[in-house]
């Protein structure tokens, strides 16, 4: 598996309110020095911070390459005995089937709006 691969620490699993997120370990570094970047002075900073890396887990693979979701995880996203598996970049995101369609279909009536804002967002170095 491309996340065994990519390095010989674990990836680690982290909360992403609706659903987790599996980053591969050198992805997940860079998205901590990311975080730390942000002034710790602010208090919405501090929550996000709080969220993300205070429940994150190694979560190495075993042999069958499937990985251990803690309770606390499992109970955060909601996931029951069925999971849907997106990859989405450099991560993978784990949903509980019927939470991910509905966030499509709601993706899906606001994506104009979410195209305009995306556009807005753009790297201005064109990265």
């Amino acid at each position: 598996m491309e996340l065994q691969r990519r390095s010989e620490k674990a990836p680690v699993l982290t909360n992403h309110g609706d659903h987790l997120a599996l980053y591969p370990a050198d992805v997940w570094e860079q998205k901590e020095q990311q975080l730390l970047d942000f002034s710790d002075m602010q208090p919405d900073v501090q929550d996000f911070q709080r969220y993300v890396v205070a429940d994150a887990n190694d979560a190495p693979l075993d042999g069958q390459g499937r990985i251990l979701v803690p309770a606390l995880l499992r109970n955060e996203a909601g996931l029951g005995s069925k999971v849907l598996l997106a990859g989405v970049l450099q991560k993978i995101e784990i949903w509980d089937p019927e939470r991910f369609e509905e966030k499509k279909r709601m993706t899906l009536r606001r994506l104009d709006e979410i195209q305009k804002s995306v556009d807005g967002h753009r790297d201005p170095r064109g990265a």
